[in-house]
C-alpha cells in the first residue's frame, strides 16, 4: 500500500464542509449538484490512493475495484452506499457507508488477505430522491425497476430534467437503464449505514445486523380550490386549499396513530402560486407512508384519502391522489444474513424503517446490511451523529464480513442475468495487470 490506513472517522472529517447548508442547517448534497460532484471526486481520489480501478457506469453509479484472481470480477463482493442527502440532512447518512468501505479495505490490507474473488466499493446516485423525487434512482435504473424514459423526464425544483443534470456530470443519458452486466458482477452486496433510530442506543451496542426493510411509498395529494386576492376576498367567499391541506396534515397523523407500527409523514407542501398575499389555487402535499405489513399500506392510503376528500369538501375544494413510488417490505437474504450473524455473533438484529439501495438490489442479488450506532437516534436532520469509536467499530465489523465473503463461497444470485450479457469484467482504465493470487496489499 502507498498510504497509511485511514479510519472511517478521519475520512468523514475530510467531507465535513462539503455541502454544508447554512440556511437549513445540516447538509444539502443533491445528486449531480456541486456538493455531490465534489464527493464523487473524493471517492475517485480515495480509490486511487488504494490503487483501485474506478468507473462511472451507464446509470451514474460509481465503482472502485480490486479485481479477483486473473482480473476476474465474477461473483464480486460489493459494499458501499450513497453520497447524496435530503435537504438539510445529516452528515453520516450515506457517506458513512462509503467511508467505512474504504476504511474496511485498509483493514483487509493490513491483514494481507488473499481474496478468492473481486471486491468493489460502490456509491449510488440519488438514493434519497432529494433532487428528483425518486428514491434509490440509480439502483432502480440498474436493476430495471425504473423505466428509463420515466426517469429521464423527472425534473428538479428548478425545472432541470434528470437527463440534463446527468449530462452535466459527464453521464450520457442515452444509455441509462437496466444493466445486466453490472448486476451480474455482484455476488453479494453488503451495505453499512448509520442507524436511523434508537435500536442500538437502547441496546448499548455499536453495530447491528439488518433483518428487513419496512415497505413504504410516496404519494402526492393535490388539493384544488380557487385562487384569489388575500385582502379583497371575504372569509365566507373563500375556497382555500391551504386551509384544507392543513387539516389533511393533522388527519394523516391521526389516521396513522390508529394503526399499530404505522408511520405516516407530510414532509413537503407546495402551494401554487405561492405568494404571501395570494390565496392559493392549488396545494400539493406529499405523503410518506410505511408499515411492516404490505397489506396495511393501501388501507392506510385509502383511509387518508377518504379523510382528505371530506376535509377538502368542507372548504369547497377537491382532492386527487397520485402514487409516485412504492416499495414493499424486503426480507434480506436469509443465508447471507445468517452468515453475517455468524461472523458478528454479538451484534443484535434490527429492522430498517428507512429505504435503502440494498432493498432494491435484494430483488436480484443476495444482500445484507449493517448499522452503526447513532447516539442521538435522529436522522435526516442536522442532529444525526456517529462517534469516531463507533464509526471504526462499524468499519471493523464490515471488514470481518468482507473477509469471510472474499475467502469463501457467496450465496447464489436470486435472478439470472440476461442471456445476452457478456462475462463480468472489472473496469480497467489504468490497464493494470493483476496476478491470480495477489494479496489485498496493493
Amino acid at each position: 500500500m502507498n498510504h497509511a490506513p485511514a479510519t472511517a472517522g478521519r475520512l468523514l472529517r475530510d467531507l465535513h464542509e462539503v455541502g454544508r447548508d447554512r440556511r437549513r442547517g445540516g447538509y444539502t448534497r443533491f445528486a449531480y449538484g456541486p456538493a455531490e460532484r465534489e464527493l464523487r471526486e473524493w471517492f475517485a481520489a480515495e480509490a486511487a490512493r488504494r490503487s483501485m480501478d474506478t468507473e462511472t457506469d451507464r446509470n451514474g453509479i460509481l465503482w472502485a475495484w480490486i479485481p479477483g484472481p486473473g482480473g476476474s470480477c465474477e461473483q464480486a463482493v460489493v459494499t458501499g452506499s450513497h453520497l447524496d442527502s435530503v435537504p438539510g440532512g445529516g452528515e453520516f447518512d450515506g457517506p458513512l457507508g462509503v467511508a467505512s468501505a474504504f476504511a474496511a479495505v485498509d483493514l483487509l490490507n493490513t491483514r494481507g488477505l488473499t481474496p478468492r474473488r473481486a471486491l468493489a466499493v460502490v456509491a449510488f446516485p440519488e438514493e434519497e430522491g432529494g433532487r428528483f423525487g425518486q428514491a434509490c434512482l440509480g439502483s432502480r435504473l440498474m436493476t430495471g425497476a425504473m423505466d428509463p424514459g420515466r426517469a429521464l423526464a423527472l425534473r428538479d425544483a428548478d425545472g432541470i430534467p434528470l437527463a440534463e443534470a446527468m449530462a452535466g456530470a459527464g453521464v450520457d443519458p442515452r444509455h441509462v437503464g437496466r444493466d445486466d452486466e453490472a448486476v451480474a458482477r455482484i455476488g453479494a452486496f453488503v451495505e453499512l449505514h448509520v442507524e436511523q433510530g434508537r435500536g442500538l442506543v437502547d441496546r448499548g451496542r455499536p453495530v447491528a445486523v439488518g433483518s428487513s426493510i419496512i415497505g413504504h411509498g410516496l404519494w402526492r395529494l393535490t388539493v384544488t380550490g380557487q385562487g384569489n386576492h388575500a385582502g379583497a376576498t371575504r372569509m365566507t367567499d373563500r375556497r382555500d386549499p391551504m386551509v384544507a391541506a392543513g387539516a389533511v396534515v393533522v388527519a394523516v397523523r391521526d389516521v396513522a396513530r390508529t394503526v399499530r407500527d404505522a408511520r405516516a409523514t407530510v414532509g413537503r407542501i407546495e402551494p401554487t402560486p405561492g405568494g404571501t398575499n395570494v390565496i392559493a389555487s392549488r396545494v400539493d402535499v406529499w405523503l410518506d407512508i410505511r408499515h411492516p405489513d404490505d397489506a396495511v399500506v393501501p388501507m392506510l392510503v385509502a383511509a387518508v384519502t377518504e379523510r382528505a376528500r371530506s376535509l377538502a369538501a368542507a372548504e369547497g375544494c377537491e382532492v386527487t391522489l397520485v402514487e409516485e413510488s412504492y416499495g414493499g417490505s424486503v426480507r434480506l437474504d436469509r443465508r447471507l444474513r445468517d452468515r453475517v450473524a455468524a461472523v458478528l455473533p454479538d451484534a443484535p438484529h434490527l429492522d430498517a424503517g428507512a429505504g435503502h439501495d440494498a432493498g432494491v438490489l435484494a430483488e436480484v442479488v443476495p444482500v445484507s446490511m449493517l448499522f452503526t450506532r447513532n447516539p442521538t437516534g435522529i436522522s435526516h436532520a442536522p442532529q444525526e451523529q456517529v462517534e469516531d469509536a463507533d464509526a471504526q467499530a462499524g468499519a471493523a465489523a464490515l471488514a470481518d464480513v468482507l473477509a469471510d465473503l472474499l475467502s469463501g463461497p457467496v450465496p447464489a444470485a436470486a435472478v439470472v442475468s440476461s442471456p445476452n450479457s457478456r462475462p463480468a469484467q472489472c473496469a480497467q482504465p489504468t490497464d493494470r495487470r493483476t496476478d491470480p493470487g495477489r494479496s489485498m496489499d496493493t
